[in-house]
């Protein structure tokens, strides 16, 4: 095949589901991927006021096995795995040696010496490679688990209840940042409590013949609780008004953990070394003595919406780029995050704009996140 040939679509075990509910689909990280099943905005109000069911299954499944997994992670990303106890999960990145960002992950660990972890989508191949390439040396293994698991997410405050109405896993004793195995509607699953919505709610990792049956299922018992299918469009304002950071938006080869202000994911006081200490250990002095753009949030002040690399000015000065913008349902205005000069980092800060075509709007500089729900 050519270059210029343009490559398959991967399709999940829902895309036939997804066809039948009329969602409109679209290529995301070469994955063919509903985006909305209607309208964007009902779907997003749907999980922040009831509940969403989203496909998750185009993301990047790495089981590490072995007696020395625990060590080889410690090595491979900047955050301290071994720490983590049996059950539990981590949020953590893997960098470059320079301390670039290859990706931001999720790892969980399901047993004494076995780990899955989690890449995006668009970096699941390259996650795999750096890992594989990483492992020289280690008594462990690393597989690509990507066509063993389909992911379903279930999204919002009525979540607990309408997964509750399908298992009898211990759902009130899961954590944040927890996962358990469990059956659900009678399938097999990892049941998984992170979110990427800023609500509760749950992930469920199950094998592909399992998907449209457990799909069919939460979507029955949600029926009662307003659940509605969810695509990546409302699933993306969701995470902006959160706050949570999109790798190739607010997360980058180009930045580091501390140039990204996430700097607290990279554990130096774990022991031996790591892929990207040295380099760290250099952008953590560097970012102490010279504080590097701080991720804000902008609220407009009109109806103009920002996009990713737009130009973020105070006085004619360009003081910053916009990396991910969208109407808020929530909020009922414009939002974007950005990354600005420390010196108009400050909420409140006056004189913000951002240049949408050569017109200066104004933006209000805010906090991140715009959104925290109540507990």
């Amino acid at each position: 095949m050519s270059s210029t040939e343009p490559t398959e679509l991967r399709h999940t075990a829902l895309d036939a589901l997804h066809r039948s509910l009329g969602a409109t689909m679209t290529d995301f990280a070469g994955w063919d991927m509903p985006l909305r099943y209607g309208s964007e905005r009902d779907e997003h109000l749907a999980v922040r006021t009831k509940a969403g069911l989203f496909d998750l299954s185009h993301m990047g499944e790495i089981t590490v096995t072995g007696a020395q997994a625990a060590a080889l992670l410690n090595f491979a990303l900047v955050g301290n795995i071994a720490s983590v106890g049996v059950g539990r999960a981590r949020y953590t990145m893997i960098c470059r040696a320079d301390g670039g960002i290859l990706d931001d992950l999720i790892v969980y660990r399901l047993a004494e010496t076995e780990y899955m972890v989690v890449a995006n989508a668009s970096n699941a191949q390259v996650v795999l490679d750096a890992l594989t390439e990483r492992a020289a040396g280690f008594d462990a293994e690393v597989r690509d688990d990507r066509d063993a698991y389909a992911l379903i997410a279930v999204q919002g405050p009525e979540s607990p209840g309408i997964l509750k109405s399908l298992t009898d896993a211990d759902l009130d004793g899961l954590k944040y940042y927890a996962g358990l195995p469990g059956t659900v509607a009678g399938v097999p699953a990892l049941i998984a409590r992170t979110g990427y919505t800023g609500e509760d709610g749950f992930e469920l990792f199950v094998k592909p013949e399992h998907a449209v049956e457990l799909w069919q299922a939460l979507t029955k018992a949600g029926e009662g609780a307003g659940l509605a299918p969810c695509g990546l469009s409302c699933r993306d304002t969701l995470r902006l008004e959160a706050g949570m950071p999109l790798y190739g938006h607010e997360l980058s080869t180009a930045l580091t953990p501390f140039d990204a202000g996430l700097g607290r994911v990279v554990k130096f006081e774990k022991e031996g070394d790591f892929v990207g200490r040295e380099a760290l250990t250099e952008a953590a002095a560097e970012a102490e003595q010279n504080p590097p753009r701080i991720l804000v949030g902008l609220i407009a002040e009109g109806r103009r919406v920002p996009r990713a690399g737009y130009a973020v000015v105070a006085g004619g000065e360009v003081i910053g780029e916009v990396t991910s913008g969208a109407p808020s349902p929530t909020l009922g205005k414009p939002i974007a995050m950005a990354y600005v000069d420390a010196a108009h980092a400050a909420p409140g800060t006056e004189g913000v704009g951002v240049d949408i075509r050569g017109s200066h709007e104004p933006y209000e500089v805010v906090a991140l996140p715009f959104y925290k729900r109540r507990k």
